[in-house]
C-alpha cells in the first residue's frame, strides 16, 4: 500500500488529490490548521487527519511526529495574499513566505528519514511568477522561489524526486469558481485549449509526477497553455 501525505489537504485541491488516493487505497494522511476540520475531511474520505500550520516552522516537526513511512509527499497548503507594494503589509509577506519556503522545506527535513530511495515529493507553485498583477509582489516572489526550491531539493535528495506542478486558472475550484461568469469567460477565452484548467486536470497531474519515475526536478505548467498567449 502507498502512503501519502497531503499538506494542505482539508479543501479545493489538496483535498481532491487526497481523496483520490485514498479511494485507489492508499493510505493517507492529510494536515489542516485547525485539528478539528483536519480530523472532519479526513473521516469523509477515508484518510486520517493531523493539524499543522506551515507558518509555524518550529511546531512541524512534533506535528508530524506520529508519521510513518513516505512513498509520496504533496505540499499544497497555501494562503491568499493581495500585498500592494505601495501598502506594503510586511507581516503577511513573513507570513506567506515562512509558510511556502520555508515551512514546505522544514516539513520535507521532518520526514526525509521516513522516505525512501523511490519516495516522490510535488511542490505547488502557481503562475503569478510568470504574470503578476498588482499585488502579487509577495506571491509572484514566492511561487519563483517554489521553482528554485524544486531544483535544489531534486539534488539535494537524490534518489528522492522532487517535482512541482503549477496550475493556471483552475475553474472549478472553490477560489475560482465563485467569480462571476464574465471573468471566467475571459480567462477562458485567453486559453489555447478553449477551456479552463480542472481540479481533476491538476490531480491527474500530482499523480503523474509521484509516480513516472524518470521525471524530476520539473516544474510543470497545468493551464491549457494560457501562458502562450
Amino acid at each position: 500500500m502507498t502512503s501519502v501525505v497531503v499538506i494542505g489537504g482539508t479543501a479545493g485541491i489538496g483535498r481532491e488529490i487526497a481523496r483520490f488516493c485514498a479511494a485507489r487505497g492508499d493510505e493517507v494522511v492529510l494536515t489542516g490548521r485547525d485539528a478539528h476540520r483536519a480530523d472532519t475531511v479526513a473521516k469523509e474520505i477515508g484518510a486520517r487527519g493531523l493539524a499543522l500550520d506551515l507558518s509555524r516552522p518550529h511546531d512541524i516537526a512534533s506535528a508530524l511526529t506520529d508519521i510513518g513511512h513516505v512513498d509520496h509527499l504533496v505540499l499544497v497548503g497555501i494562503s491568499r495574499d493581495q500585498n500592494l507594494v505601495a501598502e506594503y503589509d510586511i507581516d503577511a509577506a513573513l507570513h506567506l513566505v515562512t509558510l511556502k519556503l520555508v515551512g514546505y522545506t522544514e516539513v520535507v527535513h521532518a520526514l526525509l528519514p521516513r522516505m525512501s530511495d523511490q519516495s516522490a515529493v510535488v511542490i505547488f507553485g502557481g503562475q503569478a511568477k510568470e504574470r503578476p498583477y498588482p499585488g502579487a509582489t509577495t506571491v509572484a516572489t514566492v511561487n519563483a522561489g517554489v521553482t528554485g526550491l524544486v531544483r535544489t531539493l531534486a539534488t539535494e535528495l537524490a534518489p528522492i524526486r522532487v517535482n512541482a506542478v503549477h496550475p493556471g486558472i483552475v475553474g472549478d475550484s472553490p477560489f475560482w469558481a465563485g467569480k462571476p461568469a464574465e471573468v471566467l469567460e475571459n480567462y477562458r477565452a485567453q486559453t489555447p485549449t478553449g477551456r479552463l484548467t480542472s481540479m481533476r486536470d491538476v490531480v491527474d497531474t500530482v499523480d503523474f509526477l509521484l509516480r513516472n519515475r524518470s521525471v524530476n526536478g520539473v516544474n510543470l505548467n497545468v493551464d491549457g497553455g494560457w501562458l502562450l498567449r
